[in-house]
C-alpha cells in the first residue's frame, strides 16, 4: 500500500487555504494545517498553531511537523490605501506574512523534502498593479521573485515551484475592513472566483501531472485581467 503524501498548508482556517487543504485530503493526502485559528478538516488532517506574523517563532513549529512532500503557502491578508495615505506598518505586516513566512517555511522544509516534491505560493492577480493596492501588490509580486529563483535552484532535484494568482475570490478577505478603500469589482465572467476552482488547479500542480511545470504564475481571475 502506497504511503499517503504529506502537504503543509498555511491559512487553513478559511478561504483558499482551507479549500486547498480540503481538496488534498479528498485526493488522499495527509495535511498539516498552519494557522492561528484552529482548523478541523477531518481524517488525515492535523492542525498546528502557528503565527505567521512572527516568522522567528516558526522554527519549533517546523520541528514538530516532520518531513513534507509539499508546501503550500496560502495564508495572507490585505490592507489597502491610495498613495498619500499609505501605512508603513501595513506594508511590513503583509510582507512578513506573505514573503518572510514563506521564506522561513521553505528554508526549513525544502532541504528535507524528497526529490520530486512541490512548493506552491499563493500570489495575486493584483501583483501586476492595481490602484489603492500598491503595498499588497508589492508583497505578492515579491513571491514571484522567490518562486522563480527557487524553481531554478530546485530543478536538479525535480522539485517544482509555482505561483497561483487568484483574482477577486469568494472568501472572508473580501469583507475585511482593512481593504474597504478598494471595493470589490465583479470580474468579466460575472462571478467571484470560487475557492474550490483555485484548489483544483493547486491539486493539479501538486499532483503527478504537475511534474513538468515549474517557475510559472497561473492567474485564475474570472476574467478580471481582460
Amino acid at each position: 500500500m502506497t504511503k499517503p503524501q504529506h502537504a503543509v498548508v498555511t491559512g487553513t482556517s478559511s478561504g483558499i487555504g482551507k479549500a486547498i487543504a480540503s481538496r488534498l485530503l479528498a485526493d488522499g493526502w495527509k495535511v498539516t494545517g498552519l494557522s492561528r485559528t484552529e482548523s478541523s478538516l477531518g481524517e488525515g488532517f492535523r492542525w498546528q498553531q502557528a503565527d505567521l506574523s512572527e516568522p522567528e517563532s516558526l522554527g519549533s513549529v517546523v520541528e514538530a511537523i516532520g518531513p513534507a512532500d509539499a508546501l503550500v503557502h496560502a495564508a495572507g491578508f490585505q490592507r489597502t490605501a491610495p498613495l498619500g495615505e499609505l501605512d508603513p506598518a501595513a506594508l511590513a505586516g503583509m510582507f512578513t506574512v506573505h514573503v518572510a513566512a514563506a521564506s522561513v517555511l521553505a528554508n526549513a522544509l525544502v532541504p528535507s523534502m524528497p526529490d520530486g516534491g512541490r512548493v506552491l505560493l499563493l500570489g495575486s492577480r493584483t501583483s501586476t498593479g492595481m490602484p489603492g493596492k500598491s503595498h499588497y501588490a508589492a508583497t505578492k509580486a515579491a513571491l514571484m521573485g522567490l518562486g522563480r529563483t527557487w524553481a531554478q535552484e530546485l530543478a536538479p532535484r525535480g522539485i517544482t515551484v509555482n505561483v497561483l494568482s487568484p483574482g477577486p475570490t469568494d472568501t472572508p478577505m473580501l469583507n475585511d475592513p482593512g481593504r474597504s478603500a478598494t471595493p470589490v469589482r465583479m470580474p468579466a465572467l460575472g462571478a467571484l472566483v470560487d475557492p474550490e476552482d483555485v484548489a483544483a488547479l493547486a491539486a493539479f500542480l501538486l499532483g503527478p501531472h504537475g511534474k513538468s511545470i515549474t517557475g510559472q504564475n497561473y492567474v485564475i481571475c474570472g476574467g478580471a485581467s481582460l
